[in-house]
């Protein structure tokens, strides 16, 4: 089993990790190429693109000016660790044994509009870039969708063969999936939705859906998930199996 999660905006690179283990994200250069690109523009251009405020404009025009390519930790952290999104507040690394970090260094990967694909343990700067974004990388290549193409789907597929894996969780929004050429995998593919009861109603209230999706991450690890019906178990903070609503492809967990 492979879990794919989304990134988040929000970041930690001031608190210490807890684990000394750090790894190299397999796109480094690919993810230098796309700093080169955007240490091009101003401050005024990173904000039209990226739809930032004027101080969020000048961190991460700041951020893509001390990009330092060598592979050291005097400015790097962890993926899992850096990532302060709802998502990983869900998943709460900081619970994880160090047999735990193994298993999801193993089992779960992050989508990244720079960085690509990550492992938990990938060492990285601190970065925003949206796959969504509609950055020019070449005349031809007009957005990250198109950049990226094949290769994310194509690492899927070789880590998936790596641990013998033949299923892909989706635990990732929509922007970063689609990253993911699903006709192209080895595998089959099973989304996760997670939706409340309100009046009588069941939705998804995105706030709660991340928090769940980074919930069911760490279900996955501690509880060593291997299958479909393993995960159909997922019962956190009031969550249940609905089998009526779910398919073959979607499980449904509601509350």
């Amino acid at each position: 089993m492979l879990v794919l999660l989304s990134p988040a905006k929000s970041l930690d690179f001031e608190s210490q990790c807890p684990i000394d283990v750090t790894t190299a994200p397999v796109f480094n250069e690919r993810a230098d190429y796309l700093i080169g690109k955007l240490q091009k523009l101003s401050k005024k251009k990173i904000q039209e693109l990226m739809k930032l405020s004027d101080n969020l404009s000048e961190l991460n025009y700041q951020r893509y000016k001390e990009w330092n390519s060598q592979l050291n930790l005097d400015n790097r952290k962890q993926a899992a660790y850096a990532f302060k999104g709802e998502v990983y507040r869900g998943m709460n690394v900081a619970t994880f044994n160090k047999d735990d970090v193994n298993y999801a260094q193993q089992h779960v990967r992050i989508l990244s509009g720079l960085y690509g694909l990550l492992k938990p343990m990938d060492a990285i700067q601190p970065y925003r870039l949206e796959m969504g974004t509609r950055l020019k990388v070449t005349p031809k290549t007009t957005n990250l969708y198109k950049y990226w193409d094949k290769a994310i789907t194509e690492q899927i597929n070789a880590e998936m063969a790596e641990t013998n894996s033949d299923l892909l969780v989706n635990l990732a929004s929509n922007e970063y999936y689609k990253a993911v050429k699903p006709d192209l995998l080895n595998g089959k593919v099973v989304s996760c939705t997670f939706k409340e009861n309100k009046n009588g109603e069941y939705k998804i209230l995105m706030t709660y859906a991340k928090l769940a999706r980074g919930m069911m991450a760490a279900h996955i690890v501690k509880s060593r998930a291997t299958s479909v019906d393993d995960l159909k178990t997922f019962n956190q903070e009031g969550y249940g199996y609905s089998e009526s609503m779910s398919t073959e492809t979607e499980l449904v967990f509601i509350r």
